[in-house]
């Protein structure tokens, strides 16, 4: 198969996608690939999943090898993923044949695996879970067995009725209920998928259930949850080995990835078919430095038998993303792991920079969270004010990459860590960025929330921006909730549960134009969720945020603290500060919503002329994600 990354670029951006879904993962494929503004095609067996396509088309039914492969051709077919359930083995070998015959690169969107250490017998197959309920001593009573397998399990698990009784829950169609007569189930042993879990398991009370290892997505940990609670045996079988499929029909490592989540789906898009996405993405100094530390600890631990050439790394998200990375010596001999920072098609200063780690077992870091100490090196800024996650004089470490490098860390030992990150241009580099400006010495800051960084040049941003308004828009909500990325994100989807997925828009720094596209495309009630730094500066009459362009006026914010008649203690405090969110340490309870109502409103006074239409709404948000 051709690897490819060789293939005429030119060809490549005239391709298309084919999804096979059906899923949780493949209505996520389908966010991803909308943001590219690129025809794909998304196929499912049947139309029951609601999905909403702007630049996707839909195909449903099921196609022989043949008419899959004439698709593929007629249409071009350049990158094929796979979504479908863990369990479709035979979809997952007709899908892997594909690609094998047309030799197109092929990606697996996996679930999420589950942790094995859950209290759980562990099976491969439904003949070896009947194999040991026969073996199971005969008793007064049959054992109970509940099939949280789906219908599948029917003709797998009826051999069992002669020494259990056995109960199946099931999807609510004809079609299910159908196949589940036919494969010998008894009509009242049979309940509905929909039905709350709990209450069936109180009326039944089972001795045993067996489930599927579907993955996170597919609720495991609560149904194992709920049948441990009642004193249930659970027995959980296996998924199927997708890389026994790829290897069966020979696919070259370069020609497939296996990923777990949104980010790791769009990098591997970004691999395999280049300039299917117009702007690549990156990765954050805080994925690096975990990266690097969990090379240097594996290195530590002896884990592999030969050098590797990349480690897996849990972003945020809990998904893992796979990066490469190199090995290294300093002057006196010790050994560390390095990264490469690749910033994707961000215009970031700190793209290129080596990232480097050292660990070490160290008893002294007893006692530091999760037993692990983190150390700035050389390159790492020292900080020097109040105001930041850490404190002065301690590394420019911020929390959310703290967090990453002990949890990856924690994946693979329970010995006390010192960890100690270093950046060897990072001096020289940190005089192009704000940490002078923010008291942070010495070098860069290692940071980010998501791990990821979306590209960032204007016209890039604000094209994504608009095609995310076009697939909100096709949701047929009226309803669009705008946010800074993927922090506020999370708290304001808190605050509307009940929107769908596809109405929640990040807007980066680009607030007024944001609100135009919302305009444009016809919302009638827009929601701007924002924290502190940018709504400052928004309430000032800076419609793009980015420090670029606008930084924090402590005049003009001293000045809406006359107005809400903020106590002259809270202004003098203001003088102090170096970040905005500091605002809300320094002002009393008493003062904060007098001085959000000021903010609100100078805030409107800008955005509401940009949608007259609109019902605007701001939503502003504190340190600790309340939405005032």
């Amino acid at each position: 198969m051709q690897n490819p990354e060789l293939r005429d670029r030119d060809q490549v951006v005239a391709g298309s996608v084919l999804v096979y879904g059906g899923t949780t993962e493949g209505r996520i494929a389908v966010q991803v690939l909308e943001e590219a503004g690129r025809t794909f095609y998304y196929s499912t067996r049947t139309d029951s999943q609601e999905v909403t396509l702007h630049h996707g088309t839909r195909l449903v039914g099921v196609m022989t090898h043949k008419e899959k492969i004439t698709f593929c051709e007629n249409h071009d077919i350049r990158l094929v993923i796979d979504a479908t359930h863990p369990f479709a083995e035979h979809i997952h070998e007709s899908i892997v044949r594909l690609v094998s015959e047309l030799e197109i690169p092929l990606i697996r969107f996996d679930r999420k695996s589950i942790n094995q250490s859950l209290n759980v017998c562990w099976i491969d197959s439904y003949a070896s879970f009947v194999q040991e309920i026969k073996l199971l001593e005969m008793q007064s009573q049959k054992t109970v067995v509940l099939s949280l397998c789906g219908v599948s399990a029917v003709k797998e698990l009826h051999t069992l009725e002669s020494v259990a009784n056995v109960h199946y829950r099931i999807l609510n169609t004809p079609a299910s209920k159908e196949k589940a007569l036919a494969d010998g189930a008894d009509e009242s042993h049979l309940y509905d998928s929909q039905e709350e879990l709990e209450p069936l398991l109180e009326r039944l009370r089972p001795d045993i259930i067996v489930i599927k290892e579907s993955g996170s997505s597919g609720g495991f940990q609560q149904k194992v949850e709920a049948a441990l609670r009642i004193g249930c045996k659970v027995y959980a079988i296996k998924r199927p080995d997708y890389h026994a499929v790829l290897s069966r029909f020979r696919i070259p490592k370069s020609c497939y990835q296996i990923v777990n989540g949104p980010y790791g789906l769009r990098r591997a898009t970004e691999k395999l078919f280049p300039n299917f996405f117009e702007l690549k993405s990156g990765l954050t100094t805080g994925t690096y430095a975990t990266v690097a530390a969990i090379g240097a600890c594996r290195r530590l631990l002896q884990l592999d038998e030969a050098p590797i050439a990349s480690v897996k790394v849990v972003i945020p998200n809990g998904e893992s993303l796979s990066v490469p990375i190199y090995d290294g010596e300093d002057e006196s001999g010790k050994v560390y792991c390095m990264c490469i920072k690749d910033s994707g098609d961000d215009p970031d200063v700190t793209n290129g920079l080596e990232v480097c780690a050292y660990v070490e077992v160290d008893a002294t870091a007893k006692g530091q969270p999760d037993d692990i100490a983190i150390d700035g090196g050389v390159g790492v800024g020292i900080i020097t004010l109040p105001g930041f996650d850490t404190l002065p004089g301690e590394p420019a470490i911020n929390k959310v990459p703290q967090q990453m490098i002990r949890q990856n860390l924690r994946l693979l030992t329970d010995e006390p860590l010192r960890v100690t990150i270093s950046v060897p241009r990072g001096e020289e580099i940190a005089g192009r960025t704000f940490n002078p400006r923010l008291g942070i010495k010495g070098g860069i800051s290692i940071v980010g929330v998501s791990g990821i960084i979306k590209p960032f040049s204007k016209e890039g941003f604000l094209n994504s921006i608009r095609k995310c308004m076009h697939v909100a828009r096709a949701t047929d909500c009226d309803h669009v909730v705008i946010n800074s990325g993927a922090k506020s994100e999370r708290y304001v989807k808190a605050f509307y549960p009940h929107l769908p997925s596809q109405v929640f828009v990040e807007y980066g720094n680009f607030i007024g134009d944001t609100i135009k596209m919302a305009a444009d495309e016809g919302f009638t009630k827009l929601s701007l969720g924002i924290m502190l730094g940018k709504a400052v500066k928004l309430a000032a009459g800076h419609l793009d945020t980015h420090s670029k362009h606008s930084t924090m006026d402590k005049a003009f914010i001293a000045s809406m603290m006359v107005e809400a008649r903020c106590g002259k203690e809270v202004l003098e405090a203001l003088d102090k500060i170096k970040l905005a969110r500091e605002l809300w340490k320094i002002m009393p309870q008493s003062d904060v919503q007098n001085f959000v109502n000021v903010v609100r409103r100078y805030c409107l006074l800008y955005c509401e002329p940009l949608a007259p239409d609109c019902e605007v709404e701001l939503l502003l948000i504190d340190n600790d994600g309340r939405i005032w």
